[in-house]
């Protein structure tokens, strides 16, 4: 999947991600201020002290992206991640709202539960994506959220959370400008930017890498 960013599309996106969580109203096209900044968190995977770094930048609407997830990623954590050979770091795209939902209800659960519930948006991603109207796709996240275990009061306060919204917006907007990121899956071994690729690629670029 293949997207431009701009600050006009971001502005857009802040105005209108919320409509679910919050009234659009309240929610003006706007960045998150030092007053209104929220802290996000790096969703980081593995050993810290491994010696190969992978990032991937992703969106949870992104097919690819579950494609991805549901080969390469899982073959790479089970021979480099769990194995301590990479750190895995993973950030969200938002190419749209539904894109933020997503993240929100993953992020919910803190950084134990984030990867569980990413692997959990990407498998359902054909049901929930296009579950049809807002209401129904704000349900079927939901749905995913108290399956990993986070109660409704939670998942509510996440939801209506226009802080960490903005916060998050601004976050992906200002890395994915630092790194030219303008698709999604983006994977960087080392800091070298890659394309999307099959996990024979992936290994070869992770054992070269750890040959090093």
């Amino acid at each position: 999947m293949t997207r431009l960013f701009s600050s006009a599309a971001a502005a857009l996106l802040i105005a209108t991600a919320g409509i679910v969580a919050v009234a659009p109203s309240s929610l003006s096209a706007q960045t998150a201020t030092e007053e209104t900044a929220v802290e996000i968190v790096e969703m980081v995977q593995g050993s810290e002290d491994a010696p190969v770094t992978v990032m991937e930048y992703a969106s949870f609407t992104c097919p690819h992206c579950a494609s991805f997830h549901e080969g390469p990623y899982q073959e790479l954590k089970k021979n480099y991640i769990e194995t301590g050979k990479v750190k895995f770091v993973f950030r969200e795209v938002y190419f749209d709202k539904y894109g933020v939902w997503a993240s929100m209800i993953a992020r919910c659960g803190g950084p134990e539960k984030f990867f569980g519930i990413t692997e959990l948006m990407f498998k359902g991603q054909q049901s929930w994506a296009r579950a049809g109207n807002d209401g129904a796709i704000a349900g079927e996240l939901r749905k995913i959220g108290l399956l990993a275990g986070i109660e409704n009061d939670a998942l509510d306060a996440c939801l209506n959370d226009a802080d960490k919204l903005r916060s998050l917006v601004a976050w992906y907007q200002e890395n994915a400008t630092a790194d030219d990121v303008n698709s999604t899956p983006t994977l960087f071994i080392n800091g070298e930017k890659h394309a999307n690729m099959s996990y024979s690629e992936l290994s070869t670029l992770l054992d070269e890498a750890l040959a090093e």
